[in-house]
């Protein structure tokens, strides 16, 4: 199988707030060294790291820094990481809409992007005449397009608009047309942005629809950016995991959807002031099989809440309780143990499978039931379940479906 995409330690330098070097004499000195001499950017060493967290060291950022990987012809590549991470930076220059600082990137075909709501489109032209001049853009003929014209009016489902000028397109309209074109007009490399998010549920599962079939079926490569993990585990065979605009894994999608959800957690651990009760939390959390603390988890993989007790004096019919609670704080159910003088740590273990993907609160309590309270935490503890391609990804992709995942048997 021939190599599709390559791309040699490619980086792209930014400077913050300004277009030119500031100066006359500064850009100057960049022609001069780079036009005239040969030579590489004079200013590009004065670039800091891509971390939009923290406040500027340098007038220079790195959006990308020696991204080196290829994508095999036919592979459909997810491509994930936070909000900064450089996944835009990194399509625009696959499809030359900026060029890199540095660095060679190889394609072989032709590229089709979908990177933002109307990128490709002329606004004072009709839907129709954007059609065919996004297809003789890619190299086509009017025969070509001709053939697949009405192929493109009908999955966009904008026929009764296709004759009005796309600046009267709502957003989801411009996207539907624009994904159409783009995925219809024979192209060798698919690459697609965030924008199908703008898309209706009903879009969304027939836009990745298509996007298997153009992988599968006709052999063409596809490099799909998304933050829903259920699309990428869905769609993807490939993943690569951007941070802070450098690549750090590439492998299997569901193993960098993994490495992506451990590496995105943050340690949250609630430790109790109340030290002089004759019992109070020493330590409580969420945990990862090898006792780390985390707040995010993967739809498929068991939620371990920990408990430690510290006791300076044991009180008979002690009891540790949580309750998990929703995105809006309502409770959603109470779990129950009882502690005894020499078993001062439990876990509580919430089943794969059973929380669907969001975002929860967990409320743990120590008390004696129906007499008082030893200890309360007094901060909800994070969890977010993350889905990572389970048979509700091709359900929905919002809320509306509850909370669990309840086992049915259906007769």
């Amino acid at each position: 199988m021939s190599t599709a995409i390559e791309f040699n330690n490619v980086s792209k330098l930014y400077r913050l707030g300004l277009v030119s070097s500031g100066t006359l004499s500064n850009d100057l000195k960049r022609w001069w060294q780079m036009s005239v001499l040969g030579k590489e950017d004079p200013f590009l060493q004065v670039g800091s790291v891509n971390d939009r967290s923290k406040a500027a060291d340098s007038e220079y950022v790195w959006a990308l820094k020696d991204i080196d990987f290829k994508v095999e012809q036919g592979d459909v590549v997810g491509i994930i990481g936070k909000n900064g991470a450089g996944k835009s930076t990194l399509l625009k220059l696959l499809s030359k809409v900026t060029a890199p600082t540095t660095g060679t990137i190889k394609a072989k075909g032709r590229i089709a992007s979908l990177l933002e709501v109307g990128t490709g489109f002329h606004p004072e032209l009709t839907g129709r005449e954007n059609i065919y001049m996004n297809g003789t853009i890619l190299g086509m003929t009017k025969k070509e397009i001709d053939g697949k014209l009405d192929e493109i009016v009908d999955f966009s489902g904008c026929e009764r608009y296709i004759d009005t000028p796309v600046k009267r397109y709502s957003s989801g309209m411009t996207v539907r047309l624009g994904f159409a074109v783009a995925a219809h007009l024979d192209p060798e490399i698919l690459v697609v942005d965030e924008v199908l998010a703008v898309g209706d549920a009903e879009f969304q599962k027939k836009a990745i629809g298509k996007m298997q079939d153009v992988s599968r079926g006709e052999g063409r490569t596809v490099l799909f950016v998304s933050h829903n993990m259920g699309s990428i585990a869905q769609l993807c065979n490939t993943g690569i995991l951007l941070t802070n605009g450098q690549v750090s894994f590439i492998g299997g999608v569901r193993e960098c959807i993994s490495y992506y959800i451990s590496e995105g957690t943050s340690e949250v651990v609630f430790t109790s002031k109340n030290i002089n009760n004759d019992m109070y939390f020493q330590k409580v959390m969420v945990a990862d099989d090898k006792g780390d603390a985390i707040s995010d988890v993967a739809f498929d993989r068991d939620v371990s809440i920990r408990f430690e007790i510290g006791c300076n004096h044991y009180v008979e019919d002690a009891t540790v309780s949580f309750t998990l609670l929703d995105y809006h704080q309502s409770p959603l159910f109470t779990a129950h143990c009882a502690l005894a003088s020499d078993k001062l740590a439990v876990s509580a273990v919430i089943p794969g499978n059973l929380l669907l993907p969001g975002t929860y609160f967990i409320k743990p309590i120590l008390h004696v039931p129906n007499k008082n309270w030893l200890d309360v935490c007094d901060v909800f503890l994070p969890l977010t379940i993350t889905d990572t391609g389970s048979d509700h990804t091709k359900y929905t992709s919002n809320k509306s479906l509850g909370y669990f995942n309840m086992p049915i048997d259906w007769r």
